[in-house]
């Protein structure tokens, strides 16, 4: 009896679980709907933030805009001339620092600001100490927030080359000498997160910029974003963004030019011959028609006992360049033509070096924002220059990771999915409503389970009842098989005899079923007697 109480109970949650959904559809009156994100009459209230706190690792330049940053930037004042027109702009975006407008991550926390659309922005800070990075790990980190978005604009930060001058902050702009450009750039075709750097050629005195070969595409949008380099003192180099790998590779193999130039060059002085034929083969003038040629006769015919080889490769040329090819001893050159298609006689590069070592950077004096944009308010904060991973990752754990995911609470309760047109009410359809909450319930789950049954109360009562239903079910079954007569009891003998029926084929079994009866009767004289009783008083 416990079993089939607690099975009773279990199909009463089922029942509580369809008083839930009638309520969610308001089909119970009186009855007060969840707030779930999609539903009519959704409401969201911001989450409670978390408050700024500064942080207490050190670095060369570590900087979070807290008081008094304008004593420490510096806006630029200068003009910027585009060569192809003549023209003259100057930088008159406005920079603040401020809180976010748009979903803040931090109570308290405020940034760099790019206030003005459709402008030239430019402002730079001293380091405290120049940063060499001779034989030393690199780690350029920081954050972007565009709060309105980014459709055509630089978001990108540049490490000012120092100089034995100093470095003139209101006069900065695309001219000023620098070291590393890294961070994300947006516009048109272009999106990528640039890596450039300035390499001194040791020989010529002469600076050339070296850019990052295949660049990762750029994250930018209202949510904190947070861009990561770090250059080993092996070469090899790293960019995160948000804490995960986008691309990484050599100082040495992966920027154009290469970093090192190549030992021979092409000789500048040498140039074609007049008489260069281009056509690698001509008829031969003194060739004849043998006598029983057939002009009919196809150039070639299938050999039909060929058998394709077992390592034959489809996809290969017909024809290839044989790379050891060499001239013939007998090639007149006056009477056969040059051999090979021309080109310019080698020489030594009169500029070669061989720097095996260019994270060796030029040292760093400053750092600035240099860019144009059509958007504005984009944000930036928690800047990290110095040689610790550690630092950089302990930073961003207690800053970009807690405020990112306020800001992506935030968005969500924001931008709530929309309803899919069409979707079946529960009356309408009772398993296409619940199948679709369900696959809702399932992708809010493998992000976060808690926040799954918080957010859709309503598919977390269905599913606890369907497994107190499928538990409840189990629990009377096995009650009732339980609670069923052993067989062989009088109880059950009695109840067969009265349902058997006899055929034509069981006359024989008769007689021995009767003289069992008796036998019964003998070992069960009270409920014979009993059974006589009643037919007595059926005559």
């Amino acid at each position: 009896m416990t079993r089939i109480t607690l099975g009773l109970v279990s199909l009463l949650a089922l029942s509580s679980a369809v008083s839930i959904v009638n309520a969610h559809e308001g089909h119970d009156h009186g009855q007060q709907k969840f707030n779930i994100p999609g539903d009519e009459g959704y409401s969201a209230s911001a989450p409670e933030l978390a408050e700024f706190k500064a942080t207490s690792i050190k670095a060369p330049f570590l900087e979070q805009f807290a008081d008094n940053w304008s004593a420490r930037w510096t806006a630029s004042e200068a003009t910027k001339e585009t060569t192809a027109e003549g023209e003259v702009f100057s930088y008159v975006g406005q920079w603040n620092v401020e809180e976010p407008t748009v979903f803040p991550g931090l109570k308290g926390d405020k940034g760099l600001v790019a206030k003005s659309p459709a402008a030239h922005h430019a402002i730079s800070a001293s380091l405290p100490e120049v940063v060499d990075n001779k034989d030393k790990t690199l780690v350029v980190q920081y954050e972007v927030k565009a709060q309105t978005g980014l459709e055509c604009g630089g978001a990108y930060m540049k490490l000012l080359t120092d100089s034995p001058e100093g470095i003139k902050f209101k006069e900065f702009s695309n001219d000023t000498p620098y070291t590393i450009m890294f961070g994300p750039d947006k516009c048109g075709g272009t999106n990528k997160v640039h890596f450039i750097f300035r390499h001194k050629n040791p020989i010529t005195g002469v600076y050339e910029e070296k850019h990052l070969q295949s660049a990762p595409l750029a994250k930018l949008g209202s949510l904190t974003n947070l861009y990561t380099l770090i250059v080993k003192p092996d070469q090899t180099f790293e960019i995160k963004i948000n804490g995960e790998s986008a691309s990484s590779g050599s100082l040495l193999e992966d920027f154009v030019p290469p970093v090192n130039p190549s030992k021979e060059i092409d000789d500048p002085t040498d140039s074609k011959p007049a008489d260069w034929v281009e056509v690698a083969q001509i008829p031969d003038p003194k060739a004849s028609k043998p006598a029983d040629w057939d002009e009919d006769a196809p150039a070639r015919i299938l050999d039909e006992k060929a058998i394709k080889p077992a390592d034959w490769l489809e996809d290969e040329l017909a024809e290839i360049p044989d790379p050891d090819a060499v001239k013939p001893e007998d090639w007149d050159d006056e009477e056969d033509g040059d051999w090979g298609v021309w080109a310019p006689r080698k020489i030594a590069n009169p500029g070669f070096f061989e720097d095996l070592h260019p994270s060796n950077f030029e040292k760093i004096g400053a750092v600035g924002f240099e860019i144009w944009t059509m958007q504005k308010d984009i944000l930036f904060d928690n800047i990290y220059i110095g040689h610790s991973v550690t630092d950089a990752e302990a930073l961003a754990a207690e800053s970009w990771e807690i405020k990112h995911a306020a800001e992506k609470k935030q968005e969500e309760l924001a931008n709530p999915k929309p309803k899919i047109e069409g979707a079946p009410t529960f009356k309408e359809d009772p398993i296409g409503f619940l199948v679709g909450h369900l696959r809702d319930f399932i992708e809010l789950a493998r992000e976060d389970p808690m926040n799954a049954i918080h957010s859709r109360p309503m598919v977390s009562a269905v599913l606890a009842a369907i497994v107190g239903v499928t538990l409840g079910l189990g629990l009377i079954l096995v009650g009732l098989l339980t609670a069923a007569p052993r067989t062989g009891t009088p109880r059950a003998a009695s109840k067969a005899k009265k349902t058997d029926e006899v055929t034509s084929d069981d006359d024989d079994k008769e007689t021995k079923t009767k003289a069992e009866d008796k036998s019964d009767s003998k070992d069960e004289p009270a409920l014979r007697k009993r059974t006589t009783v009643v037919e007595e008083d059926d005559e």
